[in-house]
């Protein structure tokens, strides 16, 4: 099967060398199509592309169009078979693609297929397997879920492709084909949560997900989040999934969602204020970082922070996004390292 490989960059430039690196280097006797979509940062990507990276499709969006926009700008210059949707933080190991491409070629009601991710420093990075988000999963702790399902299954040893439910955005292998009956990514979406409802839809339509553990990616960037906070990204979440229970759960469930979300919120926000009331000096900078992140969680669920709801407005008509907050301002100022609470 011809492949042809499509990434979105925004601000990645250097992981995005290191991304395309990998592939010249894992890849070179599958001789991919390579696309690559700035989805409006001008970060230089351009110029490194044209200098070093030639052979590579280029495509510039003059303005922030959002993740799922961008991929579907760039699969207007998709010409292979299958395709894979990869971010501009990971790295491709030595036959990673390969075994993606022959189960893709072996399960023939497979829809997506995803790799086994690794943080940077080789740990198993548990996103690579998603539950498709229900209000009760997502407001209550998802990620709990998570960690149950990998060790009382025991799959974090697997070495077979076996079916899921979800997997990460970070590494999606499909055919161009299937990509092309759904009509891509939800445009709905400005960031989070468009690679579950992709997934929800690849579900609906009949087909299956798989993940294929012999295919190993890093993802650089999928322990950020548990490392470092912004008010952006802490809202964006909340929405994107508001926006999914709509689209596939309807409104009621995205009602209870926002409810559950916020009484879960306020329940955290006063048992972190009663810890933070007792703790030490070197906990209390964690335990700040934690209840202003909650905080903006409960203001988000009474409908406080209507710009994130305006953005989403925004990409939906595909105007222009506002510059309303930028992603990289921080929930507080202080160190990164404070973790996830």
């Amino acid at each position: 099967m011809k492949l042809s490989i499509l990434i979105v960059n925004w601000n990645s430039r250097d992981y995005l060398r290191a991304c395309l690196d990998s592939i010249c280097v894992t890849c070179g006797h599958l001789s991919p199509q390579v696309v690559v979509v700035d989805g409006g940062s001008f970060d230089g990507c351009a110029e490194m592309i044209a200098a070093d990276y030639p052979e590579v499709e280029f495509v510039q969006s003059q303005d922030n169009i959002g993740f799922g926009r961008s991929n579907n700008l760039g699969f207007e210059r998709v010409t292979g078979e299958a395709l894979l949707l990869l971010n501009p933080d990971t790295e491709l190991q030595a036959g990673a693609v390969d075994v993606l491409l022959t189960e893709l070629q072996r399960l023939p009601q497979a829809g997506l297929i995803g790799a086994r991710l690794l943080n940077s420093d080789g740990s198993l990075q548990l996103s690579a397997v998603h539950p498709l988000p229900t209000p009760w999963n997502v407001a209550l702790d998802s990620d709990w879920r998570r960690r149950r399902w990998w060790s009382s299954e025991g799959r974090s040893e697997a070495t077979e492709t076996f079916e899921v439910e979800a997997i990460s955005g970070a590494c999606m292998m499909m055919r161009a084909d299937t990509f092309r009956r759904l009509a891509g990514f939800d445009p709905r979406y400005f960031m989070y949560a468009e690679d579950m409802d992709l997934c929800f839809r690849v579900r609906k339509s009949g087909l299956k997900i798989h993940y294929a553990p012999g295919s190993e990616i890093i993802h650089h960037g999928g322990g950020s989040s548990k490392t470092c906070f912004s008010r952006f990204s802490v809202v964006m979440i909340r929405e994107a999934l508001g926006v999914y229970m709509h689209a596939n759960l309807g409104g009621l469930q995205m009602a209870f969602y926002r409810i559950l979300m916020g009484l879960s919120a306020a329940l955290r926000v006063l048992v972190l204020i009663s810890g933070r009331v007792v703790a030490g000096a070197a906990r209390r900078e964690a335990l700040q970082t934690a209840i202003l992140k909650w905080w903006a969680v409960f203001r988000w669920s009474m409908g406080m922070e209507g710009w994130a709801r305006e953005l989403y407005r925004s990409a939906a008509g595909s105007r222009a996004l506002p510059e309303i907050i930028k992603p990289e301002q921080p929930l507080r100022a202080g160190s990164p390292k404070s973790r996830e609470i």
